[in-house]
């Protein structure tokens, strides 16, 4: 067997791996959630990048809900954080305090050292205390009072906010919303979708007796697996054009970033997974970046004075960029 045989065996082998696991978390995620699956396809390809994920829309949606879904489908602590003006950083990382009866200190842990962390409505925190999760977010890693600790693998964040209140909310920087692999909306139901909810949450909510269906160490070995997922020399140039483009349109006052190019690379090669192909096709690439890019680029004062959408300019850039073809 040649090495370009080996490989490509070894990669339908790990997209069908991933194709069966992520079934199964996304058959149990929609217990819950009714009427998104192409959301949770989303999050599926976050979890498997290794990624931290923003989930931004108006309240009642249930954003809350789909972040507490993920976490109950994973067998691995989870801790969530309801942020408000008023908590610190230290709420977050964690204290030294004294103790007493031992007469020393000791570390009394905060609810970021956990494999998932919920961060509730993080724009209502401060940008001191948000700053507390850059680290954690990029570094997997605390310092408290001059102290390094490792955070927990796998660790990923999952953070809502609120895009319609302005009263007593503090904008994510740039540099803080570039760590988040995607930016993802869940938008309303329709109207049969909106009848299977009032159904299905009429007597108790099926959130409280969802089991996990993958433990921390297989969601790792599947990480491991994405990257056998073969993508052309053409499509990693279709990308890259695709991000450079950012920071030459004039629509934009500041481009994606390198990460940016990374999250979609990676993010590509997961969905191609989800969906059961060993190898990238253009449309994963055009599916993934609005989600992964129109966050990290920055829309110009004149851009928002004519009222131009971020998704709308993207999809612009996008379309601009030649598909590559087979020759």
């Amino acid at each position: 067997m040649t090495t370009e045989s080996r490989d490509r065996s070894a990669a339908t082998a790990a997209a069908t791996q991933i194709r069966e696991v992520a079934q199964r978390v996304r058959e149990n995620i929609a217990r819950v959630i009714v009427g998104h699956d192409d959301v949770i396809d989303l999050v599926l390809v976050a979890l498997l990048s290794d990624g931290h994920l923003l989930i931004e829309d108006v309240p009642g949606i249930g954003k809350t809900t789909l972040a507490k879904a993920i976490s109950r489908s994973i067998g691995c602590t989870f801790k969530r954080i309801q942020f408000t003006p008023d908590v610190m950083p230290s709420d977050i990382t964690g204290i030294n305090f004294y103790n007493q009866k031992q007469g020393e200190f000791e570390f009394r842990p905060g609810p970021i050292i956990a494999n998932i962390v919920l961060a509730d409505e993080i724009n209502r925190a401060t940008p001191r205390t948000q700053s507390a999760l850059l680290e954690a977010m990029e570094e997997r890693q605390i310092t408290v009072e001059g102290e390094t600790m490792q955070l927990p693998s796998p660790f990923l964040v999952i953070a809502t906010q609120n895009p319609v209140e302005l009263e007593g909310t503090f904008p994510l920087p740039e540099a803080q919303l570039d760590r988040f692999f995607m930016k993802i909306k869940l938008g309303y139901p329709d109207e049969a979708d909106e009848d299977a909810i009032l159904m299905r949450f009429e007597q108790s909510s099926p959130l409280d007796d969802l089991q996990p269906v993958i433990d921390a160490e297989e969601l790792m070995q599947l990480r491991r697996l994405v990257p056998l997922v073969h993508c052309d020399e053409s499509l990693r140039k279709y990308m890259i054009r695709i991000v450079q483009a950012t920071r030459n349109q004039a629509a934009y006052e500041l481009g994606a970033s390198p990460r940016g190019s990374l999250a979609l690379y990676r993010g590509s090669r997961a969905l191609a997974a989800v969906r059961g192909r060993d190898y990238v096709l253009p449309d994963d690439v055009k599916r993934l970046a609005p989600f992964v890019l129109t966050h990290r680029a920055v829309l110009s004062s004149q851009s928002r004075l004519r009222g131009r959408e971020a998704e709308g300019v993207l999809q612009d850039v996008v379309e601009s960029i030649p598909v590559p073809v087979e020759g």
